[in-house]
């Protein structure tokens, strides 16, 4: 069957089809078209892969870069029958990291407190709250997230950038998976390697880890269940960071499994404690624990290394800790050290925490259609 695409938009990347014959992968090599001409993709599918009635949609190499309408607004899935043995496309947009992204679905900001006091560690901090966009029109619970290093999540003229979470979320809640609250705990700026760090080592004398983690899970998360609507059991609340921020992550989602049961861990500071003995005392309950592991194959020369190695050291506690362990490795070619990186992983992390993970990506569109709907009628 022969698939032939007009991009209205210049395109300097490749063109990839996806559907329900190929598991809706947006990058698979062996489905990705032939440039023939300006902006003209081509390509033929032999009969025998697809199915009778075919669903499908065109991404330049992921969910991030997929076809949009000429509005921004995300396309239905495209469906036609084998039968016609010859089909012609056009796509008027593409999306560009995961935008554009729409005012009325980004989240609601709040800031909990200037100075949260700290009384494990005698200080104070700020924390914020971002609130799914119709919070305050809904009378819903919600799942909730923290992360670490607040000052390079959302904010503006952040040193290195940031992963614009309120962004991603307004795409997410366009999609229909817009509904968790995160909160957001700036770090301690010169205080910032003491408090990520859980023991005395070569970088810290002073490591204050321990008792951080115990802030979060013991004083802040109770202050935050009394607040907002949330979901307050284990099974609804996650953690995580990126580096060191998610090396205290991982330390907090095992100390404290009873608290949390979803880790997003982006390229983690395994660096500190190269032996993996992370503390597993908790583990002897048969808790269930869900763990997105991202690196960049950019970032350091023993990066990719240390992933596999955790991976693996994590897969033996299984059977030595009766923990029920979901992990899920996403590792980027191109991915350095840096927030825009963290950024474009950031959607793809939160749909697997804390939705159906069994859910085909390409469902959400539909669901987008929907939300827009509600949302119009409101």
């Amino acid at each position: 069957m022969k698939f032939t695409l007009l991009s209205k938009e210049d395109n300097d990347r490749s063109v990839y089809i996806t559907g329900n014959f190929n598991n809706w992968d947006p990058r698979d090599v062996n489905f990705q078209l032939q440039l023939i001409e300006d902006n003209k993709y081509f390509i033929e599918i032999a009969d025998q892969i697809l199915p009778e009635n075919i669903e499908y949609k065109f991404t330049r190499g992921g969910w991030e870069n997929g076809e949009i309408d000429r509005h921004g607004n995300v396309n239905p899935n495209r469906k036609t029958e084998k039968s016609l043995q010859e089909i012609n496309d056009t796509v008027d947009r593409w999306r560009i990291n995961w935008g554009p992204f729409k005012k009325e679905f980004s989240p609601l900001v709040e800031i909990i407190s200037e100075k949260f006091f700290i009384p494990q560690l005698n200080k104070t901090r700020k924390i914020w709250a971002l609130l799914p966009y119709n919070y305050h029109s809904t009378n819903e619970t919600y799942p909730v997230l923290y992360l670490q290093d607040a000052q390079n999540l959302f904010n503006e003229g952040s040193a290195f950038g940031n992963w614009e979470i309120d962004q991603k979320m307004s795409i997410l809640a366009e999609y229909g998976r817009g509904d968790v609250i995160i909160i957001a705990i700036e770090n301690g700026s010169e205080d910032r390697i003491k408090e990520y760090v859980l023991d005395h080592n070569s970088i810290t004398e002073n490591a204050e880890g321990k008792k951080y983690i115990r802030f979060l899970a013991d004083t802040l998360k109770p202050y935050v269940d009394s607040v907002y609507r949330t979901k307050p059991e284990r099974e609804f609340t996650g953690i995580g960071g990126s580096s060191l921020g998610a090396l205290i992550s991982i330390y907090s989602g095992f100390l404290y499994p009873e608290v949390y049961s979803k880790l997003m861990i982006f390229s983690p500071s395994l660096w500190v404690n190269p032996e993996n003995n992370f503390p597993v005392m908790n583990f002897k309950n048969p808790y269930e624990i869900k763990v997105y592991l991202y690196a960049g194959e950019k970032e350091s020369e023993k990066m990719t290394e240390r992933i596999a190695l955790f991976e693996k050291t994590m897969k033996g506690w299984e059977t030595s800790n009766s923990v029920q362990l979901e992990i899920k490795t996403s590792l980027n070619p191109e991915g350095k050290h840096q927030e825009f990186y963290w950024s474009q992983e950031f959607p793809r992390a939160m749909e697997w925490l804390f939705f159906d993970s069994q859910e085909d990506p390409h469902e959400l569109a539909e669901k987008a259609e929907i939300v827009r709907q509600t949302t119009t009628n409101l």
